[in-house]
């Protein structure tokens, strides 16, 4: 965490909410208490005693507030194991982290809070609870967590709170939450009628209404035109395929448990594909390629599959079937650089075009657990040094990120800011020199010498189901006029009115502008608040002043009332704002 001092608080805090918790419920087993984003959680088991409720949460956070007053020192005290054990007796899961320890031949630290109060843990901490403005944090909400992340464990009570340097920061992160409740994807999508789930389909299955079809294919396309650009083309693969396939890849071992398996009638054992890159490589494979003929840039945009966990679904944020708009470059080694900024161009272009900032994490592997990635330390340390060349000639905004590269190779990130100040990451490209050695992906050299290729990983919205929940909320269902599912309401006022109404909708059709004739018996009021409702960009209202004057009202639902325009003005505004996808 950038805010060292910070990153102390929250852990103290949390440290502090258990000692609250032990005051109000003696019984309760705790287990771990991390820092996060925007402050800490204390996973802690209540099965022994008295449940805790939402409605305890003020009661804890008084208390917490009574110990902070007491200006109590954190101090640390190394002991070893078998002496943890003993502290620790009647806890299973200190004991079961204890045991880890020990494993490693290493002491056990504690922190004590005040002369009493001590907990399992490794710091760092503040000096003395005086440190913490009582008003800089608060305890949130209830949440459920297995132990450990594993459903065959126990399920544990997780207690989350809210912490910032000040007052005023967390104010601020509060009125954040309560935007964000507003530009909640999985509200607007409904009332926009995007895109619904079915209890028949099954949770994580989204289904896609003409509207939410139109805006995803509007997307991809226009990811499609920027790739063509740079002689991209297209591939197909299908949805399924033999599980060999994944063991040659590695991706088996790693994702075994969040396959969808088939078994034939034959009995062979095919899955539904997580990932598109494996059945690239055997696109590449059908023939042996001359360096000249390199890269090959094979693009796709595809179903994939993976059995989530229920309790881990989201909306669109987290789904089970998700289409990934992947690409995979084949090149020589002197051609990664190139092709890594061409893709970078992409995602600037295609970021820009919707306001998001972006900066850029170079996600590394974690030399402390070499186990879980794939190849040798040698091509590891040449792939990260690439990333953060064209990272540092980019001069981007970029920082590291250790632990983050994915198990084949490293990436570069984008983390997008969207309108509220989250920060999402978004598009990913990823140098990976493992799959090419695992399926002996070779080209030609121009010395006739058989030469070891790498490939790129580039998704430039990563899913689309992802980027469609991060993009509702950036806009809060705002989309410009280039991707409203609608893009212009004409409302005639009266009876009277439809047949000049019928005449300006039909010439925009002709123009390719998406339109919708209001023409129902309902009031004027009705029709401008449907308009509104469903974040149409413009609507035209029609009236006798309007036919007297042969021009139309234009209002739009960024800028207001726009005055009495023609045809001619109208149908070149907005043809104009589409085509720049202003």
């Amino acid at each position: 965490m950038e805010n060292n001092n910070l990153f102390k608080k929250r852990h103290s805090l949390a440290h502090i909410l258990l000692m609250a918790v032990k005051h109000h419920f003696p019984h309760s087993l705790p287990t771990i208490g991390p820092v996060i984003e925007n402050g800490f959680y204390y996973d802690i088991d209540f099965s022994g005693g008295e449940k805790i409720k939402p409605e305890d949460l003020p009661k804890l956070e008084k208390t917490m507030c009574e110990i902070i007053d007491k200006h109590l020192d954190f101090k640390v005290e190394s002991v070893p194991p078998l002496q943890a054990e003993g502290l620790f007796r009647n806890n299973p899961y200190k004991l079961e982290i204890i045991e880890g320890i020990k494993h490693e031949g290493q002491d056990v630290t504690l922190y004590y809070t005040g002369e009493d109060f001590f907990d399992l843990c490794e710091g760092p901490h503040i000096h003395n609870t005086k440190e913490i403005t009582k008003d800089s944090f608060k305890l949130d909400k209830l949440a459920g967590a297995y132990w450990r992340g594993d459903e065959k464990n126990q399920m544990l009570t997780r207690i989350y709170g809210l912490a910032f340097d000040t007052k005023e920061e967390l104010a601020s992160y509060e009125a954040q939450l309560e935007e964000a409740k507003k530009r909640d994807h999985k509200k607007l999508g409904v009332e926009l009628d995007l895109f619904s789930f079915s209890p028949l389909v099954g949770p994580g299955l989204p289904l896609w209404s003409p509207r939410g079809t139109l805006v995803r294919n509007l997307l991809d396309d226009y990811v499609w035109e920027l790739r063509k650009k740079a002689n991209y083309e297209r591939v197909e693969i299908p949805h399924i395929t033999k599980k060999e396939l994944y063991i040659t890849s590695g991706h088996w071992d790693k994702f075994k448990d969040e396959l969808f398996r088939i078994t034939t009638r034959e009995g062979h054992e095919f899955a539904m594909k997580p990932m598109n890159c494996p059945h690239h490589t055997q696109i590449y494979a059908r023939k042996l390629w001359s360096y000249k003929e390199l890269p090959q840039r094979y693009a796709n945009s595809t179903t994939c599959y993976r059995d989530e966990q229920t309790g881990e679904l989201s909306g669109l944020s987290r789904v089970r079937a998700f289409t990934q708009d992947d690409a995979h470059v084949f090149c020589r080694m002197v051609q990664a650089k190139e092709e890594f900024l061409k893709i970078w161009d992409i995602v600037h272009t295609f970021y820009k075009t919707f306001g998001f900032e972006l900066r850029v994490r170079i996600s590394k592997h974690d030399p402390k657990t070499p186990e879980k990635y794939l190849g040798d330390k040698n091509n590891w340390a040449k792939a990260e040094e690439i990333l953060t060349n064209i990272a540092q000639e980019r001069k981007a905004d970029y920082f590291e990120g250790i632990g983050e590269a994915a198990f084949y190779g490293p990436k570069l990130d984008f983390m997008a800011k969207d309108a509220i100040g989250r920060e999402w990451q978004v598009a990913t490209i990823q140098l990976d020199m493992n799959m090419p050695e695992r399926f002996d992906l070779t080209c030609v050299n121009d010395k006739g010498e058989r030469e070891r290729i790498v490939m790129i990983h580039a998704a430039i919205m990563g899913s689309i189901e992802r980027f469609m929940s991060i993009l509702i909320e950036h806009t809060g269902g705002n989309f410009p006029l280039w991707l409203s599912p609608v893009q212009v309401a004409v409302i005639p006022i009266g009876e009277k009115h439809h047949d000049y109404a019928k005449e300006i909708s039909e010439r925009l059709k002709a123009e390719n502008i998406r339109v919708t004739l209001e023409d129902s018996n309902d009031g004027l009021g009705k029709k401008v608040r449907s308009a509104k409702e469903m974040r149409v960009p413009y609507w035209i209202v029609i009236g006798d002043k309007d036919i007297e004057a042969n021009k139309y009202t234009l209002e739009s639902r960024d800028s207001g009332q726009l005055g009495q325009l023609s045809q001619e003005e109208i149908v070149s505004r907005l043809t104009k704002e589409v085509k720049e996808k202003q």
